[in-house]
Formats: C-alpha cells, sequence, structure tokens
C-alpha cells in the first residue's frame, strides 16, 4: 500500500470494496451484524433485499441467518415475544428516514446522531403538524406502548391515543387514499429515537416493537463518530456527498466536517482533483499494481444497496449509459445493478416462484466468457441467499424502477 493525495477514483473503489466485503466476501462464521456495521446500515425497506446485501457479502449466510439476527427468539407464535437483548441486528429507521437494519451495539450512536441532523420543513399545514411538545409525547408514548410487546400499527394507534389524547388520533393525514392519525408523522422519528423497530410479521401484518434499552452517545459526539464512520468506509468524500448520504442540510455537514478537521479527526486529500477528506492517517490506498485486482470481475447488488447509495461521485461510479439506465431521476437503489470491473454496467431483477427464482440480467455491453462464467456464479449466490434455486437468463429487465 502506499500513501497519496493524489488519490484516483480506481484506488478510492479497491479500498471501498474492501472495507464493504464487495473485493472478498466475510469468511464464514462471521457475524451478520459486523457486516452491517462495515456497510453503515442495510437499507431494508424490502426485506429481502437487505437479507441480499448481507449475504451477498458473507459465505454460507442466508436469509434465515438475517431474520435470526433480527427476531433470535420469535417462534411462529401470534403474537410473538419480545425481541430478546441478544438480537444483534434491530430494524428501524436509519439514514434519511428510510427502514435500515443496523447493529444493536451502533443505536447509542445512531439514535443520537441521527435525531441532530436538521429536519426539513414539513409540509403539513398548521392544523395539522404536531407541535414539538406533541412531538416528544407521541415518542414517549410510543416508546411506553412498545416496551416489551408487538403491536401493529392499529394496536399502537390505540395505546398511543390512550396515552396522550385525542388530538393524536384525528385523522388528518392524507396516505394513500385515506387519513392516518396525526400522531403517524413522527413514526420515523421514533424509530430514529431508539422508541421503536420493527417486529416480524403477525401474518400479513407488520409489528413494531422497542428495541433493547440502550445509552445515547451525546448528541455531538456521535454525529462526529458517524462522519468518521462513513469516511471509513466511503471516504474520500466530500460534505456534500456526506449529506446526499445522509439527506441533511448541506450547511450542517459542512459544520460537521469544519469541526473534526479543526479537531484534527479528519484530513483533506485530493481525490480525482477535488478536494476530499478521509480519517486522520488513514490516507493508505492500494497502489497501481494493486488496486485492479479487488474489484476485477462481476457482482450483482440489490436494490438500496449501501454501496451504491453511498460511494461517490455517483457519475464515476455509474458512467455514460448506466446514468440513463441505473438511475431514476438521478436516485440511486431504485434498480438492482450489475458491477463489471468497479463500475455500474448493467441492471437485473429476480422473480421468484415457489423454490425457484429466475435472475435476468440486462449487461450494457457485451461480457466476456469469463464475466458470464463469474455472472452464473453471482446468480447461484443470490438464489443460495434468498434459499431457492436460481436460473440465469440474459437478457432485458423490462420491470420499472424499484418493481
Amino acid at each position: 500500500m502506499t500513501k497519496t493525495t493524489g488519490i484516483t477514483w480506481a484506488a478510492a473503489s479497491a479500498r471501498r470494496y474492501e472495507r464493504q466485503f464487495l473485493a472478498m466476501p466475510a469468511r464464514t462464521g462471521t457475524p451478520v451484524a459486523d457486516v452491517a456495521a462495515a456497510m453503515l446500515g442495510v437499507h431494508a425497506q424490502v426485506l429481502s433485499a437487505a437479507e441480499l446485501s448481507v449475504g451477498l457479502r458473507a459465505d454460507g449466510v442466508t436469509r434465515a441467518d438475517v431474520r435470526e439476527a433480527l427476531w433470535p427468539t420469535a417462534p411462529p407464535t401470534t403474537p410473538p415475544p419480545p425481541p430478546a437483548p441478544s438480537s444483534s441486528l434491530v430494524k428501524t429507521h436509519g439514514p434519511r428516514g428510510t427502514v435500515h437494519l443496523l447493529p444493536a451495539r451502533d443505536l447509542p450512536m445512531w439514535c443520537a446522531a441521527l435525531p441532530a441532523v436538521p429536519g426539513r420543513t414539513t409540509a403539513f399545514p398548521s392544523d395539522v403538524r404536531l407541535g414539538p411538545e406533541q412531538a416528544d409525547q407521541v415518542v414517549a408514548a410510543i416508546a411506553e406502548a412498545l416496551d416489551g410487546a408487538f403491536l401493529t400499527v392499529d394496536e399502537l394507534d390505540e395505546a398511543v391515543v390512550a396515552r396522550t389524547g385525542s388530538w393524536a388520533g384525528d385523522l388528518v393525514m392524507p396516505a394513500f387514499q385515506t387519513m392516518w392519525p396525526r400522531w403517524r408523522q413522527v413514526l420515523h422519528r421514533a424509530g430514529q429515537c431508539g422508541a421503536l423497530s420493527f417486529g416480524p410479521n403477525r401474518g400479513r401484518r407488520v409489528t413494531y416493537t422497542r428495541p433493547p434499552h440502550f445509552t445515547p452517545l451525546p448528541p455531538e459526539e456521535a454525529s462526529r463518530l458517524l462522519v468518521r464512520r462513513y469516511l471509513y468506509a466511503y471516504g474520500p468524500a466530500t460534505p456534500q456527498h456526506f449529506a446526499r448520504w445522509l439527506a441533511a442540510p448541506p450547511a450542517w455537514a459542512r459544520a460537521r466536517y469544519a469541526e473534526l478537521a479543526a479537531a484534527g479527526e479528519i484530513e483533506e486529500v485530493g481525490f480525482e482533483g477535488t478536494p476530499a477528506w478521509v480519517v486522520a492517517g488513514d490516507t493508505a490506498f492500494p497502489d497501481a499494481a494493486e488496486r485492479d485486482e479487488p474489484t476485477r470481475g462481476v457482482r450483482l447488488l440489490p436494490y438500496f444497496d449501501a454501496y451504491v447509495v453511498a460511494a461517490q461521485p455517483r457519475e464515476l461510479l455509474f458512467p455514460v449509459a448506466a446514468y440513463q439506465r441505473a438511475l431514476a431521476g438521478g436516485q440511486a437503489g431504485n434498480f438492482p445493478v450489475l458491477l463489471v470491473d468497479g463500475v455500474v454496467a448493467g441492471v437485473w431483477h429476480q422473480r421468484r416462484r415457489g423454490r425457484r427464482t429466475t435472475v435476468t440480467v440486462e449487461p450494457l455491453g457485451r461480457l466476456t466468457a469469463r464475466q458470464e462464467r463469474e455472472l452464473a456464479g453471482c446468480a447461484e449466490r443470490v438464489g443460495a441467499v434468498l434459499e431457492a434455486e436460481a436460473e440465469l437468463v440474459i437478457g432485458e429487465v423490462t420491470v420499472g424502477a424499484h418493481a
């Protein structure tokens, strides 16, 4: 490894691959929480995609292993028992307010750093939105109601209104051609504060519970730790990159970088000819002789994979035709992607029928015979993670974004 301040995209990609278990999967027996921690959270709006994100990075891991890490003591009963402190993963609202799998051990950081990010102004009119004190009451009510329990959203409706007042249950929020009660405005905030997480489904119905108790870090300490963790996983990166990943105001992100730079905790480097930052002292990158091997070959990454969302600059990860085909309005993650030699070079989709799943891959250019053989292995691994037998089809993906 050589130290340099003239960091190229190829060198940065090689190091990111290594740290994301994309160069070499984590060894058999590696806890899935360690993989999730390296990714800095696993997007889980679609749980099967989160299972793939983890399973494709760890030898021998299947969706059952990910679910066991989430709900280790949940037998098929109705309702299931509350989560044990041994849960190593928690499904809750993470970066950007979206559902993520987060290591339970990292909740003290996440649940202090995320509430400290200035939020966007609500679009609800004044007679609909919650005031600050009301919002705090609702979050406290959610935490109390879910402590040691699994509740559906309708059961949580009743519990929150009983602990706060009828105002919380007013049906004033337009949602999916119906109206939701006022309190649900802060559902994601409750998750980010550690008052709420997801439990296993009760039939087809989502349940909520409270994650194991913990003591949050001081907000400033948590925010600075989150920046350092992000730079270790995805650096070099600018404040704008960090803000985009976290859905934070750019000015707030610049202020966090400035504080860390002044304290000597991060340092500026040259990255593709522009200033960017890394953790102080973390300036070793693969040299020209080393950097091609980690990213060489093909990989399949699912919807909203952390690497696709967080690795910047996006126009280098999605070159030319990939920028048009694999992004939806500039947003990464809406399509599962094919990576070839470290950049997006196609899209894919999997359709499951019983114990079989068809993996359709649409490359944006011609694959070599070697790459097609590697792709067949990737498809086989997708099937193994999902506990299905996979069939690879190379052809056009006809479904739209996030289908």
